[in-house]
């Protein structure tokens, strides 16, 4: 049976379901995410009340008339819009231009009606339905246009293109009829996360969504890319006109490239309430300074359309981050030389190297310069932390602060460091630090490693520290207890690391074990 995969037509056993044609097809798909169901091109096409006309001198938009007088000739229409692809433009007069002709099975009436600039009519010239045409008209007139029965002929109304209307001539030719997809084209459709669902002749499935960036918003395409964890994102809020993604919510970014927010652009919002959240619109919105352009959906509009809050959408993009933090410089030489970007080694330059900078640090200014210097430090030199699951808003601000939120390594500069004290404290930030109430307060005694945060009980809120052995009175940042929040504990490559001076770096990456 015939049924489509992300738009292409395959043909599959009976009985398949939709985790047979993943495994055949190998469709772009993250288990967990949801799946675009259409159950037909019918029950598509039913919804769509916009079409895009083509031609060799540019593109008029039709929207479709809500009259249910003219239901009889929109069906037509809609089963038979294809065939006036690659004709001519008939005719072209200072009232009309004509299209056609095609055959229906309408019939014509000899009444003369009164029309308006922009309505658009099917015609059936010389009162042969063998000779259907569409008419759009430029200006106002009064006519004979053997139209069928219903709603004087008129199916549709110009909402777009004047100008290349204005332009056409006899020379000119139709190229392509497209219905143009919106929200409620697809609102219909199902949502399916459950892979067993046997599929039918004819429906279509939707995996995934693809995107393009937006080579003006380096810093917030980055950011858009951090936003994506295991190639899905989290839909945080829907709404008629948007979804919402909030995984990164709070962190500031800049204003950079600002378009027209049209249907499948994605931004961020780079000011004011919700700064650093992520959306992808549904339909149309107005220019904004407040939202950086990252990117445009190519692919995959329909799951965008029927989403909702806590779905997992699966994501691909037709460009690969370049961000090398965290590999080795072996395994950063091939990405970069198959990227055709040039690879300067510093620090630690061997192949075991692990990296925890990169400069250029966003991937499009990397492609931009075809170069990227990378720093790397020996594996032992590299802290892992494992993070507790009871201190939220603790475990954020110190992923903020060190650069985890967005990067898989991180880097906190030490602040106060006493020799035979078995105690590190690293600089943090107060201003970040003033919603840091208290949480997992350690009760009877801090242990080794432990990795702990002021809160907002003192006067030090924010700092980070460490200890290197037990204590029953004082947390990791000499504070209380009630005033010292746990976040974790490093678990890896701590030996030495209470003997670094003030002003050193350390680079820290969440424990995957």
């Amino acid at each position: 049976m015939l049924i489509k995969v992300n738009g292409k037509e395959i043909d599959v056993a009976e009985g398949s379901t939709i985790q047979d044609v993943i495994d055949e097809t190998n469709a772009p798909y993250t288990p967990g995410s949801i799946i675009c169901l259409i159950k037909g091109k019918k029950e598509l096409e039913k919804n769509i009340t916009k079409y895009k006309i083509k031609t060799t001198k540019g593109s008029i938009i039709i929207e479709l008339v809500e009259d249910e007088e003219a239901k009889p000739i929109i069906d037509v229409w809609k089963n038979q819009y294809g065939e006036f692809a690659d004709l001519s433009i008939r005719w072209s007069t200072s009232t009309e231009v004509a299209i056609g002709p095609v055959v229906t099975d309408l019939e014509p009436t000899h009444d003369e009606f009164k029309y308006y600039d922009g309505d658009v009519v099917l015609s059936l010239s010389s009162f042969s339905n063998e000779s259907t045409h569409l008419i759009l008209l430029k200006e106002n007139t009064t006519n004979v246009y053997s139209v069928p029965p219903f709603n004087k002929g008129i199916f549709a109304h110009i909402i777009g293109g004047k100008k290349t209307l204005n332009e056409l001539t006899d020379d000119d030719v139709v190229t392509s009829i497209e219905p143009i997809i919106e929200r409620s084209t697809t609102t219909d459709s199902a949502s399916v996360s459950d892979l067993s669902t046997v599929l039918e002749q004819g429906n279509e499935i939707f995996t995934y969504i693809d995107f393009e960036i937006d080579e003006g918003s380096p810093i917030c395409v980055e950011h858009l890319f951090s936003i994506i964890k295991d190639n899905r994102v989290k839909v945080n809020f829907d709404s008629n006109s948007f979804v919402g993604i909030y995984e990164l919510e709070g962190i500031d970014k800049p204003k950079e490239n600002t378009t027209q927010r049209v249907r499948g652009t994605i931004t961020i919002r780079n000011e004011g309430n919700g700064v650093g959240r992520m959306y992808v619109y549904r339909e149309n919105r107005v220019l904004t300074p407040n939202h950086t352009t990252v990117g445009k959906i190519t692919a995959g509009m329909e799951i965008i359309d029927i989403a909702k809050k806590d779905d997992f959408i699966t994501v691909k993009s037709d460009q690969q981050r370049l961000l090398l933090l965290g590999k080795s410089q072996g395994d950063a030489a091939k990405i970069l030389a198959e990227a055709g970007v040039e690879h300067i080694r510093e620090g630690v330059t061997g192949d075991e190297g692990v990296i925890v900078e990169q400069s250029p640090r966003y991937t499009i200014d990397i492609l931009n310069e075809g170069k990227v210097v990378t720093k790397a430090i020996n594996p032992e030199e590299l802290c892992e932390i494992e993070f507790v699951d009871n201190a939220p808003r603790s475990v954020k601000y110190f992923k903020l602060i060190s650069g985890l939120l967005e990067n898989p390594v991180g880097k906190i500069k030490i602040h106060f460091a006493v020799p035979g004290m078995h105690i590190t404290i690293f600089e943090g930030d107060r201003k970040l630090a003033k919603g840091l109430v208290p949480e997992n307060n350690p009760v009877d005694i801090v242990n080794e490693c432990e990795i702990g945060i002021t809160n907002m009980a003192a006067k030090t809120a924010g700092l980070i520290g460490v200890r290197f052995e037990p204590n029953s009175e004082f947390g990791p940042t000499a504070e209380s207890f009630n005033a010292t929040n746990i976040i974790g504990k490093m678990v890896k490559n701590t030996d030495g690391l209470e003997d670094l001076k003030e002003g050193v770096v350390v680079y820290v990456r969440e424990s995957m074990s």
